[in-house]
């Protein structure tokens, strides 16, 4: 019954398009804008991950259209993905188109999987640093996947972007070479333009009609998408190969990793910046993992939320999910009306749309922030984007984290620490036998051994009173280094006195031994005062002891 109820939140309800009333006019105009701006999108990002434009349009179709039905935001807008071609197409590149089913479908039920086990909150964990980073990486790689197409060539061999980029070059005609950039410039330089002509101005499309018009009136030897299907095809299972199974089971971890981090990132950005409310973090996973699974159904790619698509969405007027669901229909009408002209367009052009794209990815502002903030944030920042450029997407968010924990890690034992404090109040003779620590910040793993050496170095002294209420967190290893700090002291024939243990805390201290190490009981006080005048009647009464001995 708890399995049952759980997957039910994450289904659709009537709920979802309560507000569709009031906003289904601004809805349908932003639909229909964003499934202009998502067509060459769909169409390029299709062509370079190696599974063809059709398979990008039809990702952005079907996957668009139920992404927007089961998700877990109003306004995301979903389908393919520069992240997901660099991640996609060294596995098409190795295993076959053949594999590009299977591993959608794999990689969507393990994004499904994550949803209904209730994983969407995980994202909230990255730092801010390994964000931009990786975000800056994916850009870096999508604008070089673009340079042999730009060029008028086939990607070279290597699977690294920069590495191919520049096998490509050397390959390249000076023919070639001169109109595809020819075009790859005007596309450029038109979706640069148009936006500062008028902001509604779809750039994309008009840069790639003036581009075709072009390559068709001039005779241009560049290449060209070729032929589209012109309906949508009809659903298929993939051949479900036991061997290729476990094969492409590593992909697709790599590859649901990567979906369910990018939707996330695209939704709470969106909730963000709009005012539709906030999103559900489980259901957008259940939903975009049920978008792969489709698309994979009828030969298209693993799809994510789109950040550029869904922020175009929302400055156009879409308040619910009839707008994401229009940019599903207004492509889908494209498959069957307009393939024939669609089939023209140049590659080079498509090429042009990416790299401005990819430009546009990167948040220079938000760079200049984190470059000018502290140390750590800049090392985790190039290093994340570094690694993501050089080797794996995934493997560069994890080493992003544990180097952001790590200097998180040493920021806060920077923070803990341990002070010796002057008694307050008028002094008394003896005072000088008492020392007062006070224990600062958290003291766990990592700051515990410096504790004990700073307290247990301690000299010429009969009572230490270790203050612990302005300790903030403590860890089984900090407080077994408390205990040992008073066996040490007591060995020593130093009396040690624990004062303000927090309620909080007290559970573990008593687990761990440290009441039981001091002397008595009562050497355990929740004020300063009465533990300074403890001290002082023990410093009088050794010096009484010492006398008669004398």
């Amino acid at each position: 019954m708890r399995f049952l109820s759980a997957v039910q939140s994450l289904l659709p309800s009537g709920q979802d398009y309560a507000q569709v009333p009031r906003t289904w006019r601004g809805d349908l105009t932003a639909g229909l804008t964003v499934g202009i701006v998502a067509l060459p999108l769909a169409l390029a990002f299709g062509v370079s991950s190696g599974a063809g434009a059709a398979s990008g349009l039809i990702t952005a179709v079907v996957a668009g259209l139920v992404a927007a039905i089961f998700g877990g935001s109003h306004i995301q807008v979903s389908g393919p993905t520069g992240a997901m071609v660099v991640v996609l197409g060294p596995v098409i590149a190795i295993h076959g188109i053949e594999a590009l089913a299977v591993v959608s479908i794999l990689a969507g039920l393990m994004v499904v999987a994550a949803g209904v086990l209730k994983l969407g909150r995980v994202v909230s964990f990255l730092p801010w640093p390994v964000i931009e980073g990786f975000t800056l990486g994916i850009a870096i790689i999508i604008f070089l996947q673009q340079v042999p197409a730009a060029i008028g060539q086939n990607a070279g061999p290597s699977s690294n972007a920069a590495v191919s980029a520049v096998q490509a070059m050397r390959m390249s005609s000076v023919t070639e070479w001169l109109a595809a950039l020819v075009l790859v410039t005007v596309v450029a330089v038109i979706m640069i333009i148009a936006p500062r002509i008028h902001s509604r101005i779809p750039g994309s499309i008009v840069a790639i009609v003036i581009a075709s018009v072009m390559a068709e009136v001039l005779a241009m030897p560049v290449a060209r998408i070729g032929a589209l299907p012109d309906s949508l095809p009809m659903p298929t299972a993939p051949g479900w190969d036991g061997t290729l199974i476990i094969t492409l089971a590593g992909p697709a971890a790599t590859i649901a990793a990567l979906a369910a981090i990018e939707s996330l990132l695209s939704a709470r950005v969106a909730a963000s910046i709009s005012d539709t409310g906030p999103y559900d973090a489980d259901r957008e996973l259940f939903g975009q993992g049920l978008a792969s699974v489709a698309a994979g159904f009828f030969g298209g790619m693993p799809a994510t939320g789109a950040i550029a698509r869904t922020a175009v969405n929302i400055r156009s007027g879409g308040r619910t999910r009839l707008a994401a669901i229009t940019h599903a229909l207004v492509l889908l009408v494209v498959v069957y009306l307009a393939t024939g002209p669609v089939s023209r367009i140049p590659l080079a052009a498509l090429a042009g749309v990416l790299m401005v794209t990819a430009v546009r990815m990167v948040s220079f502002p938000a760079l200049r922030s984190v470059l000018g903030s502290t140390r750590g944030d800049t090392v985790v920042l190039v290093v994340t984007a570094v690694i993501t450029v050089s080797f794996d997407l995934i493997q560069a968010v994890g080493i992003g984290v544990l180097v952001a924990a790590f200097f998180a890690l040493r920021a806060l034992v920077k923070s803990s620490g341990v002070h010796r404090e002057e008694i307050s109040g008028p002094g008394q003779d003896g005072d000088s036998r008492i020392a007062v620590f006070r224990l600062d910040g958290a003291l766990f793993f990592a700051a515990a051994e410096r504790v004990l050496e700073r307290v247990s170095e301690i000299r010429n002294v009969e009572v230490v009173i270790l203050r612990m209420s302005q300790l903030q967190s403590l860890d089984a290893t900090g407080a077994r280094v408390i205990a040992d700090i008073v066996n040490t002291l007591e060995r020593r024939g130093i009396t040690v006195l624990v004062k303000g243990v927090q309620d909080r805390h007290l559970r573990l201290v008593t687990k761990v031994g440290v009441l039981e190490s001091l002397r008595h009981r009562k050497h355990l006080f929740t004020a300063l005062e009465p533990a300074v005048e403890h001290a002082r009647s023990h410093v009088v009464r050794n010096r009484g002891t010492s006398a008669q001995h004398n």
